[in-house]
């Protein structure tokens, strides 16, 4: 089992994650609200910038108490509703014309070995805190980069008159006093909060930094609302709706075909065919054709089938919280849905593709669904002689079993939108980074108490990552559980060792190095709408582990208080 033509991306270290001050939103989910109600609130009242702080304010106010949210969240809102004023004008400023301002409170203050001039840290790239990729990245587009704070550099240099536009990452007691020079200058200014004021070892939404830094007004979807692409998604799989792409079942094997692809799921494959055609089409508005639609059904039947065969090979009794379909109705039964599954996809692409396609969007789905089952094979070929793998050799396992169904999804509505082989050579290289990262997140929700996925038979980056860093007696355990002896750890010991040795910490490390090189590879694309709709997607694929990681450590930073205050 060779883990070849993979390697470990540089590991993002992990600070210590602390819940954010109470005027930032506590969770990814309250702040993507509120960015969503800004958005509603700028479109409807058109305010026209620049606007003085206390009349973003006074906005911020009359939204949040419109929507009965936290009062300490008006100020917040009000960054945001400036934010959104000014989105469109910075999107037409060339980035040689754009300044980034970085906090140096982002760096890691007892580790950092980087020394201070007049205009700020000068970076010694060490990769012990996100400042190196955000500054790299962005001076590649063409920005100047300061990591400094003050409302006098700011408005040093905007009098040079060689910048047009500021993206600034800084807290919020920073923002509001630089706001005034900017409004005096009425140049645009686009501000991320900080998810904490205390000047030390901070963070940030890197995501959201990400999608400002790469603001252009050549993506041609940076408006579109991807949730109300996702619910008319939803709506092709229906029972109506599949009758009408698939036509009436006619026996019992059809009826539960139909039946399982209507069965709840997170459809993120049908999502990323319909995302990745919007992108190369390029217009928001444009109506989804039926031929998209049918061949979104089509990666729908392939992930459907894959799951009805995992089940059988892994054992599970249930899936969505009912019996899988083996239970249901037997083996024999759920193999031969599985098989007819497969079979309609492979028919489905077959009717819609136009004609100069047919062959290469098979080809795609078929190389997809091989790797798939090879990477699947792996997993099987352990199970029946289980035995320790490292980080590598999981990873390569992972990249087997989820990369390829990304990467059908994205390259099938792609093709389908006009996509040349450069942005389907990108779109593999993205695909097989967010496979992987897509897994270790499911790897991470598996160390949650409520689950038993812990003691599933199928290997796991986290016990992985413990076989390589837990030394000593406790070592045996984790080998034991490897090879699946009786003598292994229950599931609760285990969590406890992990916990000890900062195990989840690392694969949190790791499942932000796998998204940095998803966006990273987003380089080399020259549409800069799929550029900006790939990177948009990594927020909203992962944001159901965000926010429940921010609620974990919320959690645990609340226990800690109320411990030392017990202890006073």
């Amino acid at each position: 089992m060779s883990p070849t033509d993979l390697t470990l991306p540089r590991v993002i270290p992990t600070q210590a994650i602390r819940p954010p001050k109470e005027n930032i939103p506590q969770t990814l989910a309250e702040r993507l609200r509120i960015r969503d109600l800004v958005v509603d609130y700028v479109a409807q009242k058109k305010p026209t910038p620049p606007l003085p702080m206390s009349e973003l304010r006074s906005h911020g106010e009359v939204l949040i108490l419109e929507h009965k949210l936290d009062p300490k969240h008006i100020d917040y809102a009000g960054v945001l509703i400036n934010n959104e004023m000014w989105k469109d004008q910075l999107a037409t400023v060339p980035y040689e014309r754009r300044l980034l301002l970085l906090p140096k409170c982002l760096r890691i203050e007892e580790k950092c070995p980087a020394p201070f001039d007049e205009f700020g840290l000068l970076c010694k790239s060490c990769g012990l805190c996100t400042i190196q990729d955000l500054q790299a990245e962005a001076e590649r587009l063409g920005y100047a980069v300061l990591v400094a704070e003050g409302s006098a550099i700011v408005m040093a240099i905007i009098e040079t008159g060689k910048i047009d536009a500021i993206v600034g990452v800084s807290c919020l007691s920073v923002l509001e006093k630089a706001f005034p020079f900017m409004e005096a200058a009425a140049i645009p200014g686009v501000a991320i909060p900080l998810l904490q004021d205390d000047c030390i070892n901070t963070t940030v939404d890197l995501d959201w930094v990400w999608d400002i830094v790469h603001l252009t007004a050549e993506d041609k979807t940076r408006r579109l609302d991807l949730d109300a692409l996702r619910s008319e998604v939803d709506t092709w799989f229906t029972p109506q709706s599949l009758t009408d792409t698939l036509g009436a079942p006619t026996g019992e094997a059809p009826a539960l075909a139909h039946q399982w692809l209507a069965k709840a799921g997170k459809r993120w494959r049908p999502f990323l065919t319909a995302c990745a055609w919007r992108a190369m089409v390029g217009d928001a508005n444009a109506p989804l054709p039926p031929a998209l639609r049918t061949i979104a059904v089509a990666v729908e039947c392939f992930h459907k089938a894959s799951l009805i065969h995992d089940d059988i090979e892994d054992g599970d009794a249930e899936r969505y919280g009912e019996p899988t379909l083996h239970a249901e109705v037997g083996v024999p039964q759920a193999l031969n849905v599985g098989d007819l599954l497969l079979g309609e996809g492979y028919r489905l692409i077959a009717q819609a593709a136009p004609p100069s396609l047919v062959g290469r969007m098979v080809a795609v789905a078929a190389n997809g669904h091989r790797r798939l089952s090879l990477g699947q094979g792996s997993e099987l070929e352990w199970a029946r002689k289980p035995e320790e793998l490292s980080v590598l050799e999981v990873l390569s396992i992972f990249r087997g079993k989820t990369a390829p169904a990304f990467d059908v999804a994205l390259t099938l509505g792609a093709l389908l939108g006009g996509a040349d082989e450069d942005t389907i050579d990108v779109i593999g290289e993205y695909s097989e980074a967010l496979g992987i990262a897509y897994q270790i997140n499911d790897d991470l929700d598996d160390l949650n108490e409520s689950t038993n996925d812990l003691d599933a038979a199928r290997p796991s980056l986290p016990m992985a990552v413990a076989l390589e860093r837990i030394k000593g007696d406790a070592k045996t355990g984790i080998a034991a559980w490897w090879r699946r002896s009786d003598d292994r750890p229950d599931a609760v010991r285990l969590r406890a060792l992990l916990d000890e040795h900062g195990v989840p910490d690392h694969c949190r490390s790791l499942l932000g190095s796998f998204k940095e090189r998803a966006v990273n590879s987003l380089r080399n694309l020259d549409n800069d709408s799929m550029k900006g709709l790939l990177r948009r997607l990594m927020g909203k694929i992962f944001v159901e582990q965000v926010e429940g990681w921010c609620k974990e450590e919320l959690e645990a930073a609340e226990a800690a208080k109320a411990a030392g205050a017990t202890n006073a």
